[in-house]
């Protein structure tokens, strides 16, 4: 198994958060779990670069199949993934507003849902997959992405706005800030501070914060098992259990414990590894 997360070269920091290298392998004998996939404050391309991985919406929805390479909008809610016996993908973890910058399609438009990558970027994105497909190495695989993100970069005709570094803001934050506050230093009146961000983001920026923190809490659980509910609440800024538990609720419709009970099932546990 390799799991693992990749600084991008600092000319695509801009850009790009994270790089971020999943690869399983599973024998013939083992039943693979599904992922159940919570909501995540980040918009993604995936390149799957051996089977392919397919996805439900809820336990009564039937399987779809995402493309090879694949743009992954913002989701407000958990989704199944269910990989396969010979899974290895390299997903490209965007920063706010990047993908907006790289596609022009406002975001709202591919929140909770999915496109095929070639519909926007045609035959650039469909060489650099077929030179990625073609080699085992993990590390020349993200240089090969990297060469096609400068690529699309340099053909962008959006700039980078102060919408978008408050999402980086939103990111980093160690406690919440009131959405006033953000309009004030985006120089923007509220309502237009809502809309440009959803734009950029594709929800809103009470949103965004909000599964920020989930995603926060949740992250803290997995790295710290042993952490209690309410301490975990109170260091992610919310104001108490009630408050975290709501949040898993309208997020997962699961309640902490049930939602955490549900990942230590999930694939990459089978390999020791606590999140993915």
């Amino acid at each position: 198994m390799i799991l693992r997360d990749v600084l991008p070269s600092p000319a695509l920091q801009e850009y790009i958060r994270k790089h971020q290298i999943i690869r399983f392998k599973f024998g013939n004998e083992v039943v693979v779990p599904a992922k159940v996939y919570s909501p995540r404050p980040e918009q993604c391309l995936m390149f799957y670069l051996r089977d392919l991985s397919n996805i439900t919406y809820s336990s009564l929805d039937q399987l779809k199949k995402h493309p090879k390479c694949t743009i992954n909008g913002m989701h407000t809610f958990a989704t199944i993934r269910h990989v396969t016996r010979d899974f290895w993908a390299l997903q490209i973890v965007f920063q706010p507003g990047a993908m907006f910058r790289l596609t022009g399609i406002p975001s709202f438009e591919l929140s909770n849902t999915f496109i095929d990558a070639e519909a926007v970027w045609s035959s650039d994105i469909k060489q650099a997959y077929e030179q990625m497909t073609n080699c085992d190495d993990v590390d020349k695989s993200i240089k090969i992405a990297e060469a096609f993100l400068e690529k699309i970069i340099k053909k962008s005709k959006n700039s980078l706005h102060g919408i978008d570094t408050i999402g980086q803001i939103i990111l980093n934050q160690e406690m919440p800030k009131s959405m006033d506050y953000f309009a004030d230093q985006s120089c923007l009146s509220v309502r237009q501070f809502h809309r440009k961000f959803t734009e950029r983001n594709g929800i809103s920026p009470k949103s965004f914060d909000r599964i920020t923190r989930f995603d926060r809490a949740f992250r803290m659980k997995n790295r710290q098992p042993d952490l209690d509910w309410l301490s975990i609440a109170m260091n992610c800024g919310y104001y108490d259990y009630q408050h975290l538990s709501k949040d898993f609720l309208d997020f997962t419709s699961m309640t902490p414990n049930g939602f955490y009970e549900i990942d230590t099932k999930a694939p990459e546990r089978a390999f020791g590894n606590k999140e993915v």
